[in-house]
Protein backbone atom coordinates (compact mmCIF):
# COMPACT_ATOMS: atom_id res chain seq x y z
CA UNK A 1 0.00 0.00 0.00
CA UNK A 2 1.34 3.78 -1.01
CA UNK A 3 -0.10 6.24 1.31
CA UNK A 4 1.01 9.69 0.38
CA UNK A 5 2.45 12.16 3.61
CA UNK A 6 0.69 15.24 4.49
CA UNK A 7 2.97 18.10 3.06
CA UNK A 8 1.03 21.57 2.71
CA UNK A 9 1.66 22.86 -0.41
CA UNK A 10 -0.40 25.61 -2.80
CA UNK A 11 0.72 24.35 -6.03
CA UNK A 12 2.08 20.60 -4.79
CA UNK A 13 5.17 18.97 -5.58
CA UNK A 14 4.84 16.64 -8.46
CA UNK A 15 5.11 13.00 -6.85
CA UNK A 16 6.45 9.98 -9.09
CA UNK A 17 6.35 6.93 -7.52
CA UNK A 18 7.78 3.45 -8.78
CA UNK A 19 6.68 0.84 -7.19
CA UNK A 20 7.69 -2.92 -7.50
CA UNK A 21 5.35 -5.13 -6.20
CA UNK A 22 6.08 -8.48 -4.90
CA UNK A 23 3.12 -10.26 -4.12
CA UNK A 24 2.83 -13.97 -2.13
CA UNK A 25 3.11 -16.82 -4.78
CA UNK A 26 -0.21 -18.03 -4.45
CA UNK A 27 -1.48 -14.89 -5.08
CA UNK A 28 -3.01 -14.27 -8.82
CA UNK A 29 -0.13 -11.79 -9.94
CA UNK A 30 4.05 -12.74 -9.35
CA UNK A 31 5.64 -9.14 -9.52
CA UNK A 32 4.37 -5.49 -11.27
CA UNK A 33 6.27 -2.49 -11.79
CA UNK A 34 3.41 0.56 -10.93
CA UNK A 35 3.94 4.06 -11.70
CA UNK A 36 1.95 6.37 -9.50
CA UNK A 37 2.31 10.36 -11.40
CA UNK A 38 -0.07 11.90 -9.54
CA UNK A 39 0.67 15.43 -8.90
CA UNK A 40 -1.17 16.48 -6.07
CA UNK A 41 -1.46 15.88 -2.26
CA UNK A 42 -5.13 17.25 -1.38
CA UNK A 43 -7.93 18.84 -3.10
CA UNK A 44 -10.62 20.74 -2.25
CA UNK A 45 -14.36 19.52 -2.04
CA UNK A 46 -15.96 19.78 -5.49
CA UNK A 47 -12.41 20.16 -7.30
CA UNK A 48 -11.98 18.21 -10.35
CA UNK A 49 -8.38 16.32 -10.35
CA UNK A 50 -7.27 14.05 -12.93
CA UNK A 51 -3.98 11.04 -12.22
CA UNK A 52 -2.41 8.04 -14.14
CA UNK A 53 -1.24 4.74 -12.98
CA UNK A 54 0.96 2.81 -15.48
CA UNK A 55 1.68 -0.87 -15.33
CA UNK A 56 4.14 -2.06 -16.92
CA UNK A 57 5.08 -5.76 -18.36
CA UNK A 58 1.22 -6.87 -16.88
CA UNK A 59 2.52 -10.39 -17.90
CA UNK A 60 6.07 -11.28 -16.89
CA UNK A 61 5.86 -13.95 -14.78
CA UNK A 62 2.19 -13.98 -14.05
CA UNK A 63 -0.85 -15.26 -15.33
CA UNK A 64 -1.70 -14.92 -18.90
CA UNK A 65 -5.42 -14.07 -17.91
CA UNK A 66 -6.35 -12.04 -15.45
CA UNK A 67 -8.73 -9.04 -14.40
CA UNK A 68 -7.92 -5.19 -13.19
CA UNK A 69 -10.04 -3.72 -10.97
CA UNK A 70 -10.06 -0.11 -9.71
CA UNK A 71 -12.05 1.63 -7.16
CA UNK A 72 -12.17 5.29 -6.17
CA UNK A 73 -14.17 7.62 -3.97
CA UNK A 74 -14.18 10.10 -6.55
CA UNK A 75 -17.33 11.88 -7.98
CA UNK A 76 -18.50 12.22 -11.70
CA UNK A 77 -16.42 9.81 -12.65
CA UNK A 78 -14.16 8.72 -15.73
CA UNK A 79 -11.69 6.11 -16.28
CA UNK A 80 -10.03 5.25 -19.21
CA UNK A 81 -7.72 2.16 -19.84
CA UNK A 82 -5.36 1.47 -22.57
CA UNK A 83 -3.10 -1.43 -23.23
CA UNK A 84 -0.18 -0.41 -24.98
CA UNK A 85 2.65 -2.29 -27.29
CA UNK A 86 5.55 -0.76 -27.35
CA UNK A 87 4.07 2.99 -27.42
CA UNK A 88 1.70 1.66 -29.61
CA UNK A 89 -2.83 1.27 -28.80
CA UNK A 90 -4.15 -2.52 -28.51
CA UNK A 91 -6.88 -1.94 -26.81
CA UNK A 92 -8.76 0.87 -24.89
CA UNK A 93 -12.05 0.65 -22.60
CA UNK A 94 -13.94 3.68 -20.67
CA UNK A 95 -15.70 3.68 -17.84
CA UNK A 96 -18.22 6.19 -15.46
CA UNK A 97 -18.69 4.11 -12.22
CA UNK A 98 -16.63 4.36 -9.64
CA UNK A 99 -15.41 1.26 -9.82
CA UNK A 100 -14.32 -1.12 -13.16
CA UNK A 101 -13.44 -4.63 -13.89
CA UNK A 102 -10.90 -4.83 -16.83
CA UNK A 103 -9.76 -8.40 -18.16
CA UNK A 104 -6.57 -8.27 -19.60
CA UNK A 105 -5.12 -11.63 -21.57
CA UNK A 106 -1.69 -12.22 -22.88
CA UNK A 107 -3.13 -12.97 -26.06
CA UNK A 108 -3.39 -9.14 -26.64
CA UNK A 109 0.26 -8.57 -26.71
CA UNK A 110 0.26 -5.64 -24.06
CA UNK A 111 3.34 -4.62 -22.47
CA UNK A 112 1.80 -1.52 -20.32
CA UNK A 113 -1.35 -1.16 -19.15
CA UNK A 114 -2.30 2.77 -18.70
CA UNK A 115 -5.46 3.96 -16.33
CA UNK A 116 -6.34 7.73 -16.75
CA UNK A 117 -8.94 8.50 -14.18
CA UNK A 118 -10.47 11.58 -13.62
CA UNK A 119 -13.58 12.87 -11.05
CA UNK A 120 -14.39 15.37 -8.65
CA UNK A 121 -13.21 15.11 -5.04
CA UNK A 122 -15.77 13.90 -3.00
CA UNK A 123 -17.60 15.87 0.76
CA UNK A 124 -15.98 14.92 3.77
CA UNK A 125 -18.07 12.09 5.75
CA UNK A 126 -15.71 12.87 9.04
CA UNK A 127 -13.25 15.64 10.18
CA UNK A 128 -10.15 14.74 11.65
CA UNK A 129 -7.34 17.09 12.20
CA UNK A 130 -4.53 14.44 12.64
CA UNK A 131 -4.12 12.61 10.60
CA UNK A 132 -5.96 15.08 7.93
CA UNK A 133 -9.23 13.49 6.95
CA UNK A 134 -8.45 11.47 3.20
CA UNK A 135 -10.21 9.75 0.46
CA UNK A 136 -9.29 6.89 -1.95
CA UNK A 137 -7.96 7.99 -5.10
CA UNK A 138 -7.60 4.85 -5.90
CA UNK A 139 -7.28 0.98 -5.09
CA UNK A 140 -5.90 -1.35 -7.63
CA UNK A 141 -6.56 -4.76 -7.40
CA UNK A 142 -5.68 -7.65 -9.00
CA UNK A 143 -8.30 -10.77 -9.85
CA UNK A 144 -7.24 -14.80 -11.20
CA UNK A 145 -10.25 -17.13 -10.06
CA UNK A 146 -11.38 -16.41 -6.75
CA UNK A 147 -7.53 -15.09 -5.25
CA UNK A 148 -7.20 -11.28 -5.29
CA UNK A 149 -4.30 -9.00 -4.27
CA UNK A 150 -4.11 -5.35 -3.85
CA UNK A 151 -1.39 -3.61 -5.96
CA UNK A 152 -1.76 0.35 -5.05
CA UNK A 153 -3.93 1.91 -3.16
CA UNK A 154 -3.25 5.87 -2.53
CA UNK A 155 -5.04 8.49 -0.58
CA UNK A 156 -5.50 12.01 -0.77
CA UNK A 157 -6.37 14.73 1.49
CA UNK A 158 -9.57 16.74 1.23
CA UNK A 159 -11.13 19.57 2.63
CA UNK A 160 -13.18 22.59 2.59
CA UNK A 161 -12.39 26.48 2.23
CA UNK A 162 -13.46 26.47 6.36
CA UNK A 163 -12.00 23.34 7.32
CA UNK A 164 -8.83 24.58 5.72
CA UNK A 165 -8.58 27.89 7.32
CA UNK A 166 -9.39 25.96 10.90
CA UNK A 167 -6.59 23.58 10.24
CA UNK A 168 -4.13 26.64 9.10
CA UNK A 169 -5.25 28.47 12.35
CA UNK A 170 -4.19 25.39 14.71
CA UNK A 171 -0.85 24.73 12.59
CA UNK A 172 -0.03 28.32 13.93
CA UNK A 173 -1.06 27.42 17.26
CA UNK A 174 0.73 24.22 17.36
CA UNK A 175 4.12 26.19 16.30
CA UNK A 176 3.28 28.57 18.69
CA UNK A 177 2.96 26.13 21.51
CA UNK A 178 6.55 24.29 20.82
CA UNK A 179 8.36 27.81 20.42
CA UNK A 180 6.77 28.30 23.82
CA UNK A 181 8.09 25.38 25.54
CA UNK A 182 4.60 23.55 25.56
CA UNK A 183 2.73 26.00 27.60
CA UNK A 184 -0.26 23.63 29.81
CA UNK A 185 -2.97 25.93 29.39
CA UNK A 186 -2.03 26.52 25.84
CA UNK A 187 -2.19 22.98 24.58
CA UNK A 188 -5.60 22.34 26.87
CA UNK A 189 -6.88 25.32 24.25
CA UNK A 190 -5.85 23.83 21.56
CA UNK A 191 -6.98 19.98 22.40
CA UNK A 192 -10.28 21.69 22.40
CA UNK A 193 -10.05 23.65 19.23
CA UNK A 194 -9.04 20.21 17.18
CA UNK A 195 -12.30 18.50 19.02
CA UNK A 196 -14.20 21.06 17.52
CA UNK A 197 -12.77 21.00 14.61
CA UNK A 198 -12.88 17.33 14.52
CA UNK A 199 -16.66 17.92 15.37
CA UNK A 200 -16.50 20.16 11.89
CA UNK A 201 -17.23 23.25 14.45
CA UNK A 202 -14.54 25.07 12.42
CA UNK A 203 -15.68 28.57 14.17
CA UNK A 204 -14.62 27.63 17.13
CA UNK A 205 -11.73 26.13 16.61
CA UNK A 206 -10.68 29.07 14.94
CA UNK A 207 -11.70 31.20 18.31
CA UNK A 208 -9.72 28.43 20.46
CA UNK A 209 -6.57 28.17 18.16
CA UNK A 210 -6.00 31.71 17.65
CA UNK A 211 -7.34 31.96 22.27
CA UNK A 212 -4.50 28.96 22.37
CA UNK A 213 -1.53 30.99 20.22
CA UNK A 214 -2.17 34.00 22.43
CA UNK A 215 -1.65 32.18 25.46
CA UNK A 216 1.28 30.41 24.21
CA UNK A 217 2.91 33.63 23.17
CA UNK A 218 1.97 35.18 26.30
CA UNK A 219 3.72 32.47 28.36
CA UNK A 220 6.98 32.69 26.29
CA UNK A 221 6.92 36.65 26.74
CA UNK A 222 6.41 35.80 30.76
CA UNK A 223 8.88 33.03 30.68
CA UNK A 224 11.50 35.68 28.26
CA UNK A 225 10.61 38.42 30.86
CA UNK A 226 11.65 35.90 34.10
CA UNK A 227 14.57 35.19 32.97
CA UNK A 228 15.34 38.92 31.98
CA UNK A 229 14.66 39.53 35.92
CA UNK A 230 17.05 36.50 37.42
CA UNK A 231 19.50 37.40 34.93
CA UNK A 232 19.98 41.16 36.53
CA UNK A 233 19.39 39.67 39.90
CA UNK A 234 22.39 37.82 39.12
CA UNK A 235 24.15 40.69 37.65
CA UNK A 236 23.56 42.81 40.81
CA UNK A 237 24.71 40.10 43.32
CA UNK A 238 27.63 39.94 41.13
CA UNK A 239 28.06 43.67 41.84
CA UNK A 240 27.73 43.66 45.06
CA UNK A 241 30.13 40.82 45.72
CA UNK A 242 32.71 42.47 43.54
CA UNK A 243 31.52 45.63 45.20
CA UNK A 244 32.09 44.09 48.50
CA UNK A 245 35.34 42.70 48.07
CA UNK A 246 37.07 45.55 46.77
CA UNK A 247 35.41 47.29 49.99
CA UNK A 248 37.26 45.15 51.67
CA UNK A 249 40.33 44.83 50.62
CA UNK A 250 40.72 48.74 50.56
CA UNK A 251 39.70 48.60 54.11
CA UNK A 252 42.36 46.11 54.99
CA UNK A 253 45.01 48.25 53.38
CA UNK A 254 46.93 50.94 56.23
CA UNK A 255 49.25 53.08 56.36
CA UNK A 256 52.75 51.92 55.87
CA UNK A 257 54.96 50.92 59.06
CA UNK A 258 57.51 53.34 59.37
CA UNK A 259 59.54 50.16 60.46
CA UNK A 260 59.54 49.44 57.04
Amino acid sequence: MIRMSWIRSSEGATLVVTLTLLLAAAGPVGALTLTDQTDFEESRVGETVSTTVVIEDPFTDQPDEWTLRGTTELENVSWVVTVLQQGNQVNQSQYSEQTFEEPLALANNGDEVRIDLTGTTPAVESYTYDPPQSYTLWELVAITGNSESTLNTTTVHHYTNDSDDARNDIDDAVAAINESGGNAEARDTLNSSISSYNNGNFGNARDLASDAQNQAEQAQQSQQQTQMLIYAAVALVVLALVGGGIYYWRSNQGPESKLQ
